[in-house]
């Protein structure tokens, strides 16, 4: 692709609460501080053509098309187009994907694209859709909490309660220390005195996450009839899920190479088999990497969603990778996850874990509910 990241940055992830450090925010002010941070870091972004940003949960707070409500906040130019999407938890780069593909056809010349979601004003599942308790689908097809899907994955791909764990604490003990790592958060803006991850537990060790219990049993006994006869062993518990949170990100993109931080080699984003929930995020990957002609050992730092502990841990086993490469500043378990927002948030760290690196390549991958993925390689301009 001929399209560039001018700059891209995040808001820090706070708790999913009335007390929360981003409760009393709103999903446009959050993006309004973002669009402020980008025309000073990379002036101009302000006159962009698009805004088009991912959001779950649009109603309430978010309703009323975000990406529009967000523009007048942001006090973006009246001739700018914005779009909202929904993809689950893919949505924040899959807006990024959409994006970069109208300025690759010549549509667009400038777009910011990311998302927001507001978690302790729109909570999960909160717009009621009539698709969550259909029946009359086939049953392949019929929604199923993710929790549920998470443990369901990791019963059909054997993944221990061992494995959880690590990656559990690894998660957590890496955005412990990228809190004390200036340049793993350089694209990170602070909002309403809120400077940090809040959901991060450092001290979140193996042992005390192997004395915690399972969480989601009493979740899947509502669901029998959309598992049937499958058996599921229930072995996720709450801090092998990844917090819900509210935060944003935001990309400035541009068909320009002058004074960008990387360009988009490629983009994929793919549906997958529903009742193999969580799983598009990998076929994703394996279409972005055939597209560009790379190998996961020639890529120097990859995010990876940590959209449940199975997906991570699933990842490090059954591909060929350093796991030292994958989510060096922690990821979603550690950090938390504003669905919308997720891939824009998890490239902006790409970027800042790079330059830390001195690196050339890098892979975000998300991964969400009933067959969502995308995946992005960017190439990093020194």
């Amino acid at each position: 692709m001929t399209v560039y990241i001018r700059d891209a940055v995040r808001t820090p992830r706070g708790k999913a609460r009335p007390d929360g450090g981003l409760a009393q925010q709103s999903p446009q002010s959050l993006i309004a501080a973002l669009v402020d941070a980008l025309d000073q870091r990379a002036p101009g972004s302000r006159q962009t053509d698009t805004l088009m940003l991912g959001c779950v949960g649009q109603i309430g707070a978010q309703g009323g098309n975000i990406a529009m409500v967000a523009k007048l906040a942001a006090g973006l130019p009246d001739r700018a187009a914005a779009q909202t999407i929904n993809a689950y938890c893919a949505s924040g780069l899959v807006a990024i994907g959409q994006a970069a593909a109208l300025i690759e056809t010549g549509a667009i010349d400038t777009a910011l694209a990311g998302g927001a979601e507001m978690m302790s004003a729109v909570g999960f599942m909160a717009d009621k859709a009539d698709f969550y308790t259909d029946r009359a689908l086939p049953r392949a097809a019929q929604y199923l909490p993710v929790a549920v899907a998470a443990d369901r994955l990791s019963t059909r791909e054997a993944i221990t309660r061992d494995a959880m764990d690590a990656v559990t604490a690894t998660s957590q003990a890496r955005a412990g220390a990228a809190e004390r790592d200036p340049a793993l958060t350089a694209s990170r803006i602070a909002v309403a005195g809120l400077a940090s991850d809040e959901c991060v537990r450092a001290s979140l060790t193996r042992d005390k996450l192997d004395a915690l219990p399972a969480a989601f049993a009493a979740l899947g006994s509502g669901y029998t009839d959309v598992l049937g006869d499958e058996p599921v062993a229930y072995t996720h518990t709450i801090a092998h899920a990844p917090p819900v949170c509210d935060g944003a990100g935001l990309a400035a993109l541009t068909g320009l190479a002058d004074g960008a931080r990387a360009k988009i080699l490629g983009y994929a984003e793919v549906g997958g088999d529903p009742a193999a929930s969580l799983t598009a995020g990998f076929a994703a990957m394996e279409k972005v990497l055939a597209r560009t002609g790379l190998t996961l050992g020639e890529i120097d730092r990859i995010e990876f969603m940590e959209a449940f502990a199975v997906v991570i841990a699933k990842f490090l086993r059954d591909y060929d990778v350093d796991p030292a490469c994958v989510n060096v500043a922690g990821g979603h378990l550690a950090k938390g996850h504003p669905m919308g927002a997720t891939g824009a948030v998890l490239l902006s760290t790409l970027l800042d874990t790079l330059d830390a690196c001195d690196g050339t390549y890098g892979l975000v991958v998300v991964t969400g509910a009933s067959g969502v993925g995308a995946a992005m390689i960017v190439e990093r301009i020194a």
